[in-house]
């Protein structure tokens, strides 16, 4: 039985090469949860596997600067000379409409939307070491040393700032850091301020 009407907006977020997206994907394999996957905008060229309006929306640097001057996003960034972003319209939408979202954006972003939408969910995905986390990177075969040696550098900011986020969750292996994701968003659905706000002033009669 759903407690709540409105959607829960789910972000997962942390630094490149970590397996933000591997760990998304097997989220939503699970049948428990219908979520929502909100797709980022981009201006960086697709690698080859990526398919546009499904791994990312991609654009170019002057159609991304038009939606920043229209205010069409809902957090932005730039990386490594491109920028990132998530359309803002589309997500009030679904929530609205009772649906969970999950962003899977850059920690930078993370903290933007932190800002517009304190009381969503905000998951950081940390690698099992920074070893670990090089590995992956240099095992991806999509970057030149200079980049690898950019990101670890930029990865070691970004887990500072790990202690913004409401949970961490250690990609050690995919599985694992999946069925932790899955007890998060469990849980969420059944906070006292969630369910008193909706199902609690239906049901209950009681108020926050």
């Amino acid at each position: 039985m759903k407690l709540t009407d409105k959607g829960i907006l789910i972000v997962l977020s942390g630094p490149s090469g970590v397996g933000k997206g591997t760990v998304r994907a097997k989220v939503f394999e699970e049948s428990r949860h219908e979520l929502e996957y909100s797709v980022s905008m981009t201006t960086r060229k697709p690698r080859p596997t990526e398919v546009n309006g499904k791994d990312y929306f991609f654009v170019t640097h002057n159609e991304f600067k038009q939606k920043i001057a229209d205010n069409q996003l809902l957090e932005y960034a730039e990386f490594v000379g491109n920028f990132y972003g998530t359309p803002l319209d589309y997500v009030k939408e679904r929530l609205d409409a009772g649906c969970d979202v999950m962003l899977e954006i850059e920690v930078e972003g993370a903290l933007q939307v932190k800002k517009v939408m304190p009381d969503a969910c905000y998951i950081f995905v940390a690698p099992p070491s920074m070893e670990e986390l090089r590995y992956r990177i240099v095992n991806r075969g999509t970057e030149d040393p200079a980049r690898v040696e950019g990101r670890m550098k930029k990865a070691e900011v970004e887990i500072g700032l790990a202690h913004e986020y409401d949970y961490i969750v250690v990609n050690d292996t995919v599985d694992n850091a999946k069925n932790r994701i899955m007890a998060i968003i469990d849980a969420q659905h059944s906070r006292s301020d969630r369910v008193l706000d909706g199902y609690g002033k239906k049901i209950l009669n009681v108020e926050k």
